[in-house]
């Protein structure tokens, strides 16, 4: 197997990336000046260095902890829960929510083997008392393990004194935040409902 062959399999294990696609990507980074070939393998050699997740909601930051659990213009007492990083990323470019994040790293999924001891739900129900939250925002992924997560987490939080609310319906049901249009996602903060 030649460089470009093993640049192109690399590349294919990416999500969403393709064989085609890692190819053309493969023989841009050829045609390109050297300098930005270098310059992307010097910032994915450290990515792991720099970037941690913050120690408070579990996004990923390069200053722990993250400028969001950090801004004094936050409402700390409103949290919105969501399965992965990005999916912060894609909330805050809605502009719509003001408070503070907690990611679970996961839902519940039990065929995969992946159950509420494997999130970071303990550490949410530590942090809600704690910071003394007045509402929980569950945002996960309208799908099968999004609702299974979304019970459980009314459960166990009903004992905390929070209100519990979910996203509206505003999000296609096996649809993927990651995904969603700045529209539909204000229009799914606007129209959340109690749990």
């Amino acid at each position: 197997m030649n460089a470009i062959d093993k640049l192109v399999a690399l590349l294919s294990k990416l999500p969403g990336i393709g064989k085609k696609s890692a190819g053309r990507m493969a023989y841009h980074m050829l045609d390109s000046d050297p300098s930005y070939a270098n310059t992307l393998a010097e910032q994915i050699a450290s990515l792991h260095t720099r970037i941690k997740r913050c120690s408070l909601c579990g996004s990923f930051t390069e200053s722990d902890p993250c400028p969001i659990c950090t801004d004094p213009g936050r409402d700390p007492a409103l949290i919105c829960v969501v399965e992965r990083a990005q999916d912060v990323r894609v909330i805050e470019e809605s502009r719509e929510f003001r408070g503070r994040f907690h990611v679970l790293g996961g839902l519940i999924a039990p065929l995969e083997g992946i159950g509420p001891d494997d999130l970071t739900i303990g550490q949410l129900i530590s942090r809600i008392r704690r910071e003394g939250t007045r509402e929980v925002i569950l945002a996960m992924n309208p799908t099968v393990e999004g609702d299974t997560t979304a019970l459980y987490l009314q459960k166990m939080l009903k004992e905390t004194g929070a209100e519990v609310t979910r996203l509206a319906s505003g999000l296609p049901v096996g649809g993927d935040l990651e995904y969603a249009d700045r529209l539909t996602l204000s229009r799914s903060f606007r129209g959340r409902v109690k749990m």
